[in-house]
């Protein structure tokens, strides 16, 4: 599993990209299915058939992109131009892609690719091929290119997840063990995000374009959604699950405005999302791991029983909620920024986003107040609650710290992503 992760985000091929995609299927169909809980079975088959239709949808894009695209490099070698790849120059790639617009190449030397390095340059694309820029080709009306856009949308926004593509992850958060919802919420599900900035968005740039309100559009509805949704729970793993979904709209509603701060601010929502899904979920396993009950109304004034449990739980909330100070309100503002800020996106929609941050404070405090403060009751459960252990503090502490230290000094991330996502808007 960690190596099909770290091969999504190193593969500069698209083929290995989506080989490492599918292969994080099958363990964690295992670790849901073996491990998970009563619905254990339904919830990885759940989760396994929701990703493989989204790969499916990749795949179809995927062989389309490697019957346009040709490697001029390797072309070059195959003509007989160059000896070898490092014997390649500017003059003589220019040279190839001028054959290949004008369809003079002969098709014995052409070498198609899976290179991602090569997709975003229309010059590298067959004339006349499905997904070249000036084709005329369609598919009732539509052309092949806004369709594969479309499907690659479909495939990683059932990743991310976006609504209405969400319902495999409450299910799978609720069953998985601790441990593996951590690195469900944590990492996995911001393989959709990046799938978006890494291949859709540079490959597609003039169709990600012309979609952008519906982009935002689906963003805003998954933050909206996912808030009301978390509202009513009393499930408190299925409310953070849900409050996962609301998140992530807003890494759509940044990657959708197409603006630098949009940009900035979902690939940092992604990353202190990562650090706060991770201390929520195991916060929840620590609770549970004592009760066996994660019911919201089973328990109050945990505070006088459980400070230290009570402190980092208040530190995550307030974090997720998006409180000045911490990584989750530079996500969450630099996003929101991009939203009123696209020339692409009315106003009101990006307005409407904001009311999911009102929605946000509203579960998690509202959690807070049930579940710590007044008079302590568990119900079905009388003895003292054992406060964090050594083994939880050192799992707990570090991910609050970096939560902290982001919040207050973002150029640490910012400076790292900025260049990357600053060539890539130059594409729009």
């Amino acid at each position: 599993l960690a190596g099909s992760i770290i091969g999504c985000f190193i593969a500069l091929d698209m083929f290995l990209f989506y080989l490492f995609f599918e292969f994080m299927l099958l363990p964690m169909y295992f670790l849901i299915g073996l491990w998970g809980g009563p619905r254990r079975e339904y919830a990885s088959i759940k989760f396994f058939l929701y990703t493989l239709v989204g790969s499916i949808f990749i795949l179809i894009v995927m062989i389309g992109l490697y019957l346009s695209v040709v490697d001029p490099v390797e072309t070059a070698v195959q003509m007989g131009l160059i000896n070898s790849a490092s014997d390649i120059t500017p003059q003589i790639i220019s040279q190839i892609q001028s054959l290949l617009a004008e369809g003079e190449l002969p098709s014995q030397s052409i070498v198609h690719t899976f290179d991602l390095r090569f997709m975003p340059d229309q010059g590298n694309y067959v004339s006349g091929s499905w997904l070249n820029i000036f084709s005329e080709n369609k598919v009732n009306g539509i052309s092949l290119r806004s369709l594969s856009f479309i499907f690659l949308m479909i495939g990683f926004g059932i990743k991310l997840p976006v609504v209405p593509f969400h319902t495999w992850l409450p299910d799978a958060h609720v069953e998985a063990p601790t441990p593996v919802s951590v690195v469900l919420a944590g990492i996995l599900l911001k393989i959709g995000g990046y799938g978006f900035l890494r291949i859709a968005y540079p490959i597609f740039p003039e169709i990600a374009n012309q979609y952008a309100v519906w982009i935002v559009g689906f963003g805003v509805l998954s933050i909206i959604y996912g808030a009301f949704n978390a509202l009513a729970m009393n499930d408190l793993k299925k409310m953070i699950a849900y409050s996962s979904v609301s998140h992530m709209g807003f890494v759509l509603l940044g990657i959708g405005s197409l603006t630098s701060e949009g940009f900035n601010g979902a690939v940092y929502q992604m990353f202190s999302h990562g650090i706060l899904s991770s201390m929520l979920f195991l916060l929840v396993g620590v609770l549970y791991s004592r009760t066996h009950d994660r019911r919201i109304d089973s328990y109050q004034g945990l505070a006088t029983q459980l400070p230290l449990f009570t402190l980092m739980t208040a530190i995550a909330f307030f974090a997720s909620l998006g409180l000045p100070a911490f990584s989750g309100f530079i996500g969450e503002i630099f996003t929101l920024m991009g939203g009123f800020n696209s020339p692409l996106i009315p106003r009101w929609l990006a307005a409407l986003a904001t009311f999911g941050l009102v929605l946000g404070a509203g579960y998690f405090l509202w959690t807070l107040q049930r579940m710590f403060f007044g008079k302590f009751w568990v119900r079905q459960y009388e003895e003292t609650l054992q406060d964090l252990t050594l083994r939880e503090k050192i799992m707990l502490y570090p991910l609050a710290i970096l939560a902290l230290i982001f919040g207050i000094f973002p150029h640490l991330l910012f400076d790292v992503t900025g260049q990357s996502l600053a060539e890539l808007l130059k594409l729009f």
